[in-house]
């Protein structure tokens, strides 16, 4: 109860609130910091008093602009790993100068990065603020007492010496935003903000908005707190008013709030809310926090899979890397939000952050376009995995990694994870890790000797490994430090070894127990441990891993490897990226696309890919929509579709009507002597014609093609092709395109997406993929591009 003291403050508080307009002038002011930073690589200086040695003109000092990824600058080397993408780490070192001569006494400051890859140390004006040796996780360090109202400088060491260290392509430097973030001493605490519906219904939501307030004020003043959601049309949803008196760092409140008839939050309607949240003492705004939010409800259910706001619904997944071919771990958000719109054209509505915290905008974009996601810490604990360095599963691995700060860091790290994103409606499960049971790398069991286990490095139990037993400790340190933090959604990992696993409390330390590519134990562990709820976490793109999902009520998911190709985890030299996406690293699909397509989009579709010979179609390898071959020579023309039936026509003579099936035993497709012409599919339902695909052959290259996609910040995402003069794109031809640029535009990259090219990223030429090239460009104001390629007529364009 409130006392009279507080009833008196209340009043007092509303009459402000509603005749002092003034009072959400101004918000927590969290300015991005990227512009003008220098940069230097220099892996022989190791200390900042060296570095303070060799400094002035002495070092090549770059200006640069963040985020920026020294490693995707390569060059692409055998010399270093392939599990890296056979690009350098290295020691990188940042400086950033800069004046502050609005600098307040009464402010206080501080510095937030959202990712540095890897072990970064950072300093302010010569006084050391800390170091953070996960490149993954996004931290800040309070710098206003260093501050100078003249020059200042920031100086950020980065570590990744250890260039082997990961099974994927991780980046180096600052590869993600940086923020300045200004508040009072009254002030909400960086992540102190935690919005949470114990209840919601299409009729009414409760509503708990936790606050954490530090004070440095040395006076005992009142402070009054407003928290209000507004709807998408702006207006006011609910409006509720606390008052308390801070005293120093700890000062946890609480308001409650009801919303009636809310507009829920789901992938196919991403209902948000706009919370705000202000904090004022005697009619003067202290600090304002500003988020979006949503309101669902999840379960997970042992014998009947998930649902989401009371329905229950089938996850259709994707595992996702945080990178994107020519910009390495510095993708920008147009990037991803093309990619992510590409997604949406999948079916898919899931996405599982593989395997670490992505960039923030991410979650952001996930909230805004519909995707329920999977976030995840870790890909190792406190004992290293296999490292690839020749290629997958070739030669020795190495063992450098991340898990030597595990022991002082692991428990905040995962915790400062959920901390930071724990107000995105489309988080709906923390992982606190994945294979870290993988049998032999290095945890291992004597039950490795019995049975089918399947291995990656040696056989059978391996005595002198640590013991299996050690992951459920571990486990259940992790778990409750997830749950200091949020308790509103289950915590899991993603289990590989589950055979061995199952001998220790690891499943049981997880709320829900995801299974990496172990579709063959989903029923007999269903009925081993009823209770267990069971999902897949990690899992191929064969038919026979979607139908364990369709065939099994308790089965609510599945994450398909991967969405899109990625640097790194690659095989032998000249190999420098995984091709396991079904989207390469430009961003163009690839058959397996169309096939999960029919099997998570019900909008009536067809697809037609050519391959040499029937069992391709199986594995969706060595397939193209291009029909080209020699008079005479039989094809296989295989056909994707969510149709009733599909009839195929050559030149237009029909080849027959064929029932769509899908079965492991057989695809749908149709052998075909090849003549050149035009291929067509025509999908039915019901005997009525409902869509269309056709290829025709290409003739010989006539000009190039481009056409453009303007995305957030003026970047243009740019497709040219080689098209013959009816305008089909012709595969077999591949050349170097030139681009020059007159005005204020910015060549940012190009990506062909061949896992094999070694081409220096940062040029201003590149040759094309199968005929076709992505590039990506900043523009400002107007310029004018020539593209341009040897034997053809250049095109020129005008940009603005």
């Amino acid at each position: 109860m409130l006392n009279n003291l507080k009833h008196i403050t209340l009043l007092f508080v509303l009459f402000l609130f509603c005749n002092c307009p003034l009072l959400f002038g101004q918000e927590q002011a969290k300015v991005l910091f990227n512009d003008n930073w220098e940069f230097v690589k220099a892996d022989d200086i190791t200390s900042l008093r060296a570095l303070e040695a060799a400094s002035g003109d002495e070092l090549p000092w770059k200006s640069i602009t963040l985020p920026h990824d020294w490693s995707v600058e390569g060059p692409f080397s055998s010399e270093w790993a392939s599990g890296t993408g056979f690009l350098p780490g290295g020691i990188g070192w940042y400086r950033k100068r800069f004046d502050l001569k609005t600098l307040e006494d009464d402010k206080e400051y501080e510095l937030y990065f959202d990712g540095v890859y890897k072990n970064s140390e950072v300093w302010i004006n010569g006084h050391y603020l800390g170091k953070r040796p996960n490149g993954f996780i996004s931290f800040f360090y309070e710098i206003g007492q260093y501050l100078k109202p003249t020059e200042n400088e920031i100086i950020v060491k980065v570590d990744h010496s250890e260039y082997a260290d990961s099974r994927y392509y991780t980046g180096s430097g600052i590869y993600r935003n940086v923020y300045l973030i200004t508040k009072s001493p009254i002030h909400f605490k960086t992540w102190g903000v935690f919005f949470s519906t114990p209840e919601v219904s299409s009729e009414k939501a409760m509503v708990k908005v936790q606050v954490d307030i530090k004070s440095n004020d040395e006076k005992t003043t009142a402070v009054q707190i407003k928290a209000r959601l507004l709807d998408a049309s702006n207006e006011v949803a609910a409006t509720e008013f606390g008052s308390f008196v801070p005293a120093g760092d700890e000062n946890h409140e609480a308001l409650y709030m009801e919303v009636d008839r809310p507009k829920l939050w789901s992938p196919d309607d991403p209902n948000l809310y706009k919370l705000e949240v202000s904090l004022w003492t005697d009619g003067q705004l202290l600090d304002k926090y500003v988020d979006q939010v949503g309101f669902r409800s999840i379960r997970f259910d042992a014998n009947e899979g998930f649902f989401l706001n009371g329905e229950n619904m089938l996850i259709k997944g994707v595992c996702i890397h945080h990178d994107a071919g020519t910009f390495g771990a510095a993708v920008p958000k147009a990037v991803w939000a093309k990619r992510l719109e590409t997604l949406k054209d999948l079916g898919c509505n899931a996405i599982r952050m593989s395997h670490y915290p992505h960039q923030d905008y991410i979650y952001d974009l996930c909230d805004e376009m519909g995707f329920l996601v999977q976030d995840e810490a870790f890909d190792e604990w406190e004992r290293g995995k296999n490292k690839w360095i020749e290629g997958w599963n070739v030669g020795t691995p190495g063992n450098d990694g991340s898990y030597d700060a595990f022991e002082e860091w692991g428990h905040r790290d995962v915790q400062d994870m959920v901390l930071r994103s724990r107000n995105h409606p489309s988080i709906i499960m923390w992982s606190v890790g994945n294979e870290i049971d993988y049998p032999n790398d290095p945890y291992s069991h004597p039950v490795l000797d019995e049975g089918r286990n399947p291995q990656i490095y040696g056989k059978g139990y391996q005595k002198a490994n640590p013991p299996a037993s050690q992951l459920g400790p571990l486990a259940e340190g992790l778990v409750a430090a997830v749950k200091a933090a949020d308790t509103t959604r289950p915590v899991t990992a993603a289990l590989a070894g589950v055979t061995m696993s199952n001998h220790t409390s690891y499943p049981e330390a997880l709320d829900i127990v995801g299974y990496n590519y172990q579709e063959y134990r989903y029923q007999e562990d269903h009925e081993a441990y009823p209770d267990r709820v069971i999902y897949g976490s990690e899992n191929g793109d064969a038919l026979s891993a979607w139908q364990a999902v369709t065939e099994n009520k308790f089965i609510a998911s599945q994450f398909l490897w991967t969405a899109f190709d990625f640097l790194g985890e690659a095989r032998p030299w000249p190999v420098r990226s995984s091709g396991a996406g079904i989207i390469d690293m430009a961003g163009y699909p690839k058959p397996d696309f169309y096939f999960r397509k029919s099997l998570w989009n019900d909008t009536p579709m067809v697809y037609m890919g050519v391959t040499e010979k029937e069992e391709n179609v199986h594995r969706r390898r060595r397939i193209q929509d291009s029909w080209t071959g020699e008079d005479g020579e039989e094809k296989w023309v295989a056909v994707y579709a969510n149709v009733d039936e599909v009839e195929l026509w050559l030149n237009g003579k029909s080849l027959g009507r064929k029932a769509i099936e899908y079965s492991s035993e057989g695809m749908p497709g149709w052998p075909v002597i090849f003549e050149k012409g035009t291929l067509k599919a025509v999908g039915f339902n019901n005997g009525e014609e409902v869509a269309t695909y056709k290829i025709n052959s290409p003739g010989k290259t006539d000009h190039l093609a481009v056409s453009f996609d303007e995305g957030e910040s003026g970047i243009v995402l740019m497709d040219i092709e080689f098209q013959d003069k009816d305008g089909n794109r012709v595969f077999s031809d591949d050349r170097d395109i030139q681009f020059e640029f007159d005005g204020s535009a910015k060549l940012l990259g190009l990506e062909s997406g061949d896992l094999s090219s070694h081409e220096d990223y940062r040029a201003d030429h590149h040759k094309t993929y199968q005929g076709r090239l992505r590039a990506y460009i900043q523009v400002k104001g107007e310029a004018k591009t020539k593209i341009s390629t040897k034997g053809l007529k250049p095109v020129r364009l005008k940009m603005k």
